[in-house]
């Protein structure tokens, strides 16, 4: 059995959308302070690198973090690599295999550096997530910020989710990560009225016992 951690680490340099909240974390008791203990407190946007956005971040009507259901984040899942054009959303065709697990990520390589952000990464259309959710698929997610493109206000995809009642699962790296079926783990925080969660995801590659 092999943990793939596929969450980039927090740290101050780490990207965030544009306008929001960056990470931070001070130091209140250290031991070079002379204190018996280390004791920090973070500051950040609930959206900071590996993340899953509530429903109620898109949607008048949606849920809450600390309502949504765990077994979306937890179990098999299928990481498919996909060849997409900067800027683009992925498309049905795009696929190449057969959808073979209830939780999907897919590969893009377009947001490749956790520390810069970059506008142009790719995103899933709404056309997709729909042929998602008819292959009985729980949770979608991409190595990049969003579902959705830098530009779009309407945020098709999301509202496509959400029609679907389906998980989302942004910024996960998956650059080490080979395409095939895995156990997904990205359990949320149970923050009361959050719009999204910090996850420490990780994939495991074979039997857990």
């Amino acid at each position: 059995m092999r943990i793939l951690d596929i969450s980039p680490t927090l740290r101050p340099e780490i990207a965030v959308w544009p306008g929001d909240t960056g990470f931070s974390r001070e130091v209140a008791l250290s031991f070079e302070k002379g204190n018996n203990l280390v004791l920090s407190g973070i500051t950040t946007t609930l959206h900071v690198g590996a993340h899953t956005d509530a429903p109620n971040h898109y949607h008048p009507k949606g849920q809450a973090m600390h309502e949504r259901s765990l077994e979306r984040y937890l179990g098999p899942c299928q990481v498919i690599a996909v060849d997409c054009a900067a800027g683009t959303r992925i498309q049905v065709a795009d696929l190449g295999v057969e959808i073979q697990a209830p939780r999907v990520l897919f590969k893009t390589g377009s947001f490749p550096n956790p520390e810069h952000f970059n506008t142009d990464f790719c995103s899933l259309s709404p056309e997709l997530v729909a042929h998602l959710a008819q292959a009985g698929v729980v949770l979608v997610g991409l190595d990049t910020p969003s579902v959705d493109l830098y530009a779009d206000q309407a945020l098709l995809s999301h509202n496509a989710i959400h029609r679907a009642d389906m998980g989302i699962l942004e910024g996960v790296v998956l650059d080490q990560v080979e395409p095939g079926i895995y156990t997904l783990i990205a359990l949320p925080l149970k923050i009361e009225g959050g719009d999204a969660s910090p996850v420490r995801a990780v994939l495991v590659d074979g039997a857990m016992s």
